[in-house]
């Protein structure tokens, strides 16, 4: 992903509060989304913060969705899918599980590093497979 495209990836953020639907947004080194009207963005899943100076940081939630991720398996691309579940807490828990030919991919907990959380899936595909393409690259 070149730093002028930006990426849009719908699904879900859940706390106490209830569940909404929300947008995430990714702008090169820039995550960000909106929630119950308020603008949060950082430079990672872990970092996202209110808009404005001493923002407060997005905690004591779950934020949920699944973008396309295509898998190039001996120069054919595969559709396959990434589901994303990011826990924000007292620390922040990434999983990331691949849906690919009938199989899933898991991640295991990842600190909020998306990039290491995917390579551990990427490490897992069948041997020749990589992915078509970089969901998240940060500068």
């Amino acid at each position: 992903m070149s730093s002028e495209s930006t990426e849009v990836w719908t699904g879900w953020y859940r706390d106490r509060g209830g569940a909404e639907a929300i947008v995430i947004r990714v702008d090169g080194p820039q995550v960000s989304t909106r929630i119950r009207g308020i603008e949060y963005s950082g430079a990672s899943f872990g970092a996202l913060r209110a808009a404005g100076e001493g923002g407060e940081t997005l905690t004591g939630c779950v934020l949920e969705w699944d973008l396309p991720l295509p898998v190039v398996l001996d120069g054919v691309t595969e559709q396959a899918t990434l589901s994303c579940l990011l826990t924000l807490g007292e620390r922040v828990d990434l999983s990331l599980t691949l849906h690919h030919a009938g199989a899933a991919y898991e991640s295991g907990i990842a600190g909020g590093d998306f990039e290491e959380a995917l390579a551990r899936v990427g490490r897992q595909l069948p041997q020749g497979a990589a992915f078509g393409r970089r969901p998240l690259q940060t500068a």
